[in-house]
């Protein structure tokens, strides 16, 4: 969303000044949110224990839950295996040769979406197994605001379902598992830091994109995500990455790990910023035909040459259903915090820096 230059006020019972920074990173204009009146309630220090603290336990709950195992992963990929993640196709990966693999091209992840599918087969995972990760990516072309870093945490998780779970109730049922962990971390830091916990809704609505549009067809996505969030709490918004009745996509998708029709972000109204705030993407993964249709879709079938995009055409590969849960988003939304930089150590611009230390915003 532009807002353009200058200062620009939100009505006052949104208690939000939105500033634009004027300096320009990638071409992009920066959008700041600072809350009026904001209260870190937690110091540095504090803060820092309390984000080990939501890790640590996060993840092994997660993990019991969902029955998956941890295991390590890589933070580059060689380019020629197609394992990296593309996101909308535009993002320019960091990347590096290594001198004892001439001719190669080494990129750091964006995300481990692709390289998961092939690890659960690889390593001999059986059915309704799964792994979890922790992955860290470099996204040099995030356009950054309180929300966006060019460093991405997470947790990367992919579980084996069979053929016949590739379905909407499938993924509605795995949805309320992360949801249910979530809101027990709620409770969890509560113990710890009463103070500091920022309260979360009770239950989690399910919507489809296009049903946003019909709802709002004069919104834009963004938009319609704030609505929504916003009336009912928290939302898994459903089936991103095909283009809705109106001709235009709610959002891109890489065509070649999430089934466009059965994925989808888990969305929180989050109160402090007046925004929604997406702690997780997900869905089931594409099988050959879902794969085959949307590579065509936005004239990508140049990567079916790729040794990943060939093992799903061969359907070498278990189906799974998998995605990734922000560990920085995570821990900013139960602690309530302004702007990700405060759980998270990044490079950020100095004019956001100081714009956010002269309101007791401190950026790691």
């Amino acid at each position: 969303m532009n807002w353009g230059g200058g200062l620009f006020i939100l009505p006052r019972e949104l208690m939000l000044s939105i500033l634009s920074l004027s300096q320009l990173l990638g071409g992009n204009l920066m959008h700041l949110i600072i809350p009026q009146h904001y209260d870190p309630k937690l110091s540095v220090i504090q803060t820092q224990g309390a984000i080990r603290y939501i890790r640590e336990t996060f993840q092994d709950e997660f993990g019991q839950q969902l029955h998956l195992s941890r295991l390590s992963a890589p933070m580059f990929v060689e380019k020629s295996t197609g394992l990296n993640d593309n996101l909308n196709g535009v993002e320019k990966p960091v990347s590096f040769d290594m001198a004892d693999l001439p001719g190669e091209r080494i990129e750091i992840v964006h995300s481990l979406a692709k390289w998961k599918r092939v690890a659960l087969k690889r390593y001999g995972f059986g059915m309704h197994q799964g792994l979890y990760t922790n992955m860290n990516a470099i996204r040099k072309d995030e356009d950054l605001d309180n929300f966006h870093s060019i460093y991405v945490d997470q947790w990367d998780w992919e579980k084996i379902i069979a053929q016949d779970e590739r379905t909407i109730e499938t993924l509605q049922a795995t949805v309320r598992q992360i949801f249910k962990v979530i809101k027990h971390m709620e409770h969890e830091v509560w113990y710890k830091y009463p103070q500091a916990v920022h309260k979360l809704p009770d239950e989690i609505h399910f919507v489809t994109t296009q049903e946003l549009e019909d709802r709002w067809p004069d919104k834009t996505p963004q938009e319609r995500e704030d609505a929504i969030t916003k009336e009912l709490g928290c939302v898994f918004l459903m089936q991103i990455g095909w283009p809705l009745k109106s001709g235009k996509r709610h959002d891109g998708r890489a065509p070649d790990y999430d089934d466009w029709k059965l994925n989808g972000d888990i969305l929180f109204w989050y109160e402090p910023l007046q925004r929604a705030l997406e702690i997780s993407s997900m869905g089931i993964r594409v099988d050959k035909d879902a794969m085959l249709a949307q590579l065509k879709s936005v004239d990508a079938e140049d990567r079916l040459a790729l040794p990943y995009h060939q093992m799903i055409v061969k359907e070498e590969l278990p189906f799974t259903i998998g995605g990734g849960i922000g560990q920085s988003r995570l821990c900013m939304l139960l602690l309530g915090k302004a702007h990700v930089g405060e759980v998270q150590a990044s490079v950020w611009p100095d004019e956001m820096i100081e714009e956010c230390a002269e309101h007791d915003i401190h950026i790691l």
